[in-house]
């Protein structure tokens, strides 16, 4: 073994303080037993990365971690994408082949443990089934959910504004599609004035994208109980960690959602944990394993939002660590937050694949020892380069590491055993059961309901017979809004007949003119046709001879 490297091991990795131990430096395939490579207890919260292929080893490296940061009271939550870290709940094989090799290979005495095992589902069906409300999952984290664009999301952001201004609790999927409805019609005109003119047809867009993922199932994730997760920092009756592993096996096909749930946790950490800074041990470390789905199509609001997470919440004593196939999953912003390293075999297949080795053989710290590219795809299975920060705050040498075995179970637990987890768990009974408090659908249909009995107590009022309506139900099950068109359009027809009735009444008039007119010109015609005969007679010798007596009889038969 080269004298120089051993020495530089010896002393990089020297520790007086509890500590985490990954395996034994790698040198040529010669493994230094005499060195350990750990990482000091009080630098979990420096965050840390575990990337490699599949196949590599990645998931037995988070559950070797953890088993031992529980042993040594460290609660630990991580995300469980294959289903495969829930052996940790019970004690490795030590009669293993592999297991008894690897250990004579580093010099490693195994100790079979179990560790305390706490299951959590989004469903509810393999665990404790957890959910958040609408309200504190917030727009932010909500339009990644819904998959909206930035101005849909600020959209977003002025409906929650607005139902917490107005004490409308969003709890659910269900109050938020109410909410964008009533905001929708034409009741809410008003305050989507007030709200800044928001366009109904982004509402429209909003509301389409709830019900999709309402019918892909995604309802489930959301409404009460909430869970706290002040659950995650529980420790045994004996002093161990709790091991809290979210399942999401069965809700695979919704990557998008249950990222940004694990997210929407680790936000709530923060807000809810004290500043603590410098301490002996964590109070949590949080394990997200596929981490890359966290990133994907993320906002740039959304990556400020991880980022300055998990910047900051160190200082509450939680370390966060993602597990993922290359580094370049995670943006640059977030990668520099990350004080430990343990990086697995990288195959290089593609020009892509090529190119991210490349990326990723520049982020170590310079060694003479390695050819970093090359070693980084040399690694068997169960090996990583590894370089941590050190108690004094410096990263440590990288080293080839063959990594030690789990204490715990390398299988899952059966179907039975983990059946019996979830039975005895105390959050089972506290989360199992779904509360349907009144929340802003209740409320917003409850003032629907209540302007209609107004509307009818008005229309009553005015004399103005509600259809069908007997009673104070809206007729055949009608919005308010659509009831009040309704009677606005009888008051239009009404007045329509009206104006009818009228005319009608008007052309009778017209036309009883018209007889008497007539029958006054007809008259005329006739006293005229008498005069005009009488004219005629009075010229003629007869009518002349009768004119002469008439007037001799009237005066006196004078000449």
């Amino acid at each position: 073994m080269d004298k120089a490297f051993s020495a530089e091991m010896l002393e990089g990795y020297k520790l007086d303080e509890p500590s985490i131990t990954l395996g034994a430096p790698l040198l040529d395939d010669e493994v230094l037993k005499e060195a350990r490579v750990q990482v000091a207890l009080s630098r979990i919260n420096r965050h840390g990365l575990i990337a490699g292929a599949t196949g590599t080893g990645k998931t037995k490296t988070l559950q070797l971690i953890a088993g031992q940061l529980s042993a040594l009271g460290v609660p630990v939550f991580a995300v469980d994408v294959k289903g495969d870290l829930s052996g940790i709940g019970a004690p490795g094989d030590g009669a293993d082949p592999k297991v008894v090799q690897r250990c004579e290979s580093l010099g490693w005495t195994f100790q079979a443990a179990g560790h305390p095992l706490e299951v959590l589902s989004l469903s509810g069906k393999t665990g404790a089934h957890v959910r958040a409300s609408v309200s504190s999952f917030g727009p932010l984290l909500l339009g990644k959910v819904l998959d909206l664009n930035e101005t849909q999301t600020s959209i977003l952001s002025l409906v929650f504004r607005y139902c917490d201004d107005q004490h409308l609790p969003l709890l659910d999927l269900a109050d938020l599609r109410t909410t964008l409805k009533f905001l929708g019609s034409d009741d809410g005109k008003a305050v989507l004035d007030d709200l800044g003119g928001i366009s109904p047809a982004s509402l429209g867009v909003i509301l389409r994208a709830i019900v999709t993922i309402e019918e892909e199932g995604a309802d489930i994730f959301f409404g009460e109980p909430e869970f706290d997760v002040n659950e995650l920092l529980r420790t045994s009756l004996d002093g161990r960690g709790v091991v809290t592993l979210l399942e999401v096996a069965d809700v695979m096909d919704k990557p998008r959602l249950f990222s940004t749930f694990v997210l929407w946790m680790l936000a709530q950490l923060y807000e809810s944990l004290p500043e603590v800074g410098d301490i002996p041990k964590p109070k949590l470390a949080f394990f997200f394993d596929e981490a890359h789905l966290l990133f994907d199509d993320a906002s740039e609001a959304l990556l400020e939002q991880i980022e300055r997470t998990a910047r900051l919440i160190r200082s509450k004593g939680v370390g966060v660590y993602f597990v993922t196939q290359a580094p370049t999953d995670v943006p640059s912003s977030v990668l520099s937050q990350l004080g430990n390293r343990i990086q697995h075999a990288l195959r290089a297949f593609t020009p892509d694949d090529a190119d991210a080795l490349r990326k990723t053989a520049r982020t170590f710290p310079v060694t003479e020892h390695y050819d970093v590219e090359r070693t980084i795809t040399s690694l068997g299975i169960g090996e990583a380069l590894v370089t941590v920060l050190s108690p004094k705050g410096v990263p440590t040498p990288l080293a080839a590491t063959r990594l030690i075995p789990p204490d715990s179970r390398m299988a899952p637990l059966s179907e039975q055993e983990l059946a019996q987890v979830v039975a005895s768990s105390p959050l089972q009974a506290k989360y199992g059961t779904t509360v349907d408090r009144e929340s802003a659908h209740e409320i917003i249909t409850a003032r629907l309901a209540a302007a209609h009995d107004a509307a009818l107590a008005a229309a009553g009022a005015a004399g103005t017979a509600a259809p069908g309506a007997t009673g104070t139900a809206i007729p055949g099950g009608m919005t308010q809004s659509q009831y009040e068109r309704e009677i606005r359009r009888q008051a239009t027809q009404a007045e329509k007949d009206r104006q009818r009735e009228l005319r009608e009444a008007e052309r009778e008039r017209k036309a009883q003119a018209r007889e008497a007119k007539a029958a006054e010109r007809q008259r005329q015609r006739t006293i005229e046709t008498g005069l005009r005969t009488v004219g005629r007679v009075a010229t003629s010798s007869v009518g002349q001879s009768i004119l002469r007596g008439v007037f001799g009889t009237i005066f006196g038969g004078k000449r």
